[in-house]
């Protein structure tokens, strides 16, 4: 792959496609992120865990985080092409595959693109701009399994030629009011979403209304609305 140094810093994702846009592609790096803390959160080598299967499990719930944003309607131009293994995922009509490991070393694995990857790509940017290329998002973790930084890639031919390295903000600024600095998006809604004005994560959950008596009922969580801490 030729280094980021090597490749035009200018071009950024949604010059080469008006879908790809800053925000789109932020939601689906919080998620993957999430969806990767709460896999090695969960994982037990005292029970046989190791790296190879923290990494199986981070993968499927990057997949599986990514469906069930796709599935809620939250967010209209998130899709699936193709649920498998193989994972892809769309943003309007754009495929994205998503891997573990630094955006200046994509293997082979990853560089290699399926057929209805292929497909789809030139359906949405026409044969000759899609030929041979291909769309990544690029999970760079601690030695922990922490995830440190998301790249996006766009990467041409079967050495990979960078055409696009832009690392994904995963952070927004306060209000101009303050000046406190940047503050963390939150990780751990599984629709990529967080409350304006509030630091802590959200589930989904009803408004208050007053009970018979006039005690206050308590809010009802919906199942399934908020991701493992």
């Amino acid at each position: 792959m030729t280094s980021a140094s090597q490749q035009c810093r200018a071009t950024l994702p949604w010059e080469i496609h008006p879908a790809l846009t800053a925000d789109r592609l932020a939601v689906c790096a919080r998620l993957l992120a999430s969806a990767r803390r709460d896999a090695f959160a969960m994982a037990s080598y005292e029970l046989g865990d190791d790296p190879w299967s923290v990494g199986c499990r981070a993968y499927s719930f990057g997949r599986r985080r990514l469906a069930r944003a796709a599935q809620s309607g939250q967010h209209n131009w998130l899709g699936i092409l193709d649920d498998t293994h193989h994972f892809v995922f769309l943003i309007e009509d754009v495929p994205v595959r998503f891997y573990r490991g630094l955006a200046e070393e994509p293997s082979g694995r990853t560089l290699r693109r399926a057929q209805d990857e292929a497909n789809q790509l030139s359906l949405a940017l026409g044969e000759e701009a899609a030929a041979g290329l291909i769309f990544r998002l690029a999970l760079e973790t601690a030695s922990s399994g922490e995830v440190q930084r998301v790249v996006f890639l766009a990467l041409r031919g079967e050495e990979g030629k960078a055409e696009c390295v832009w690392p994904v903000p995963l952070t927004q600024p306060r209000c101009a009011a303050t000046s406190e600095g940047p503050i963390q998006l939150g990780l751990l809604p599984e629709d990529g979403s967080r409350a304006p004005g509030h630091d802590a994560p959200l589930g989904r959950r009803e408004p208050r209304a007053a009970a018979p008596g006039g005690r206050e009922r308590r809010p009802r969580v919906t199942p399934g609305s908020v991701g493992i801490i």
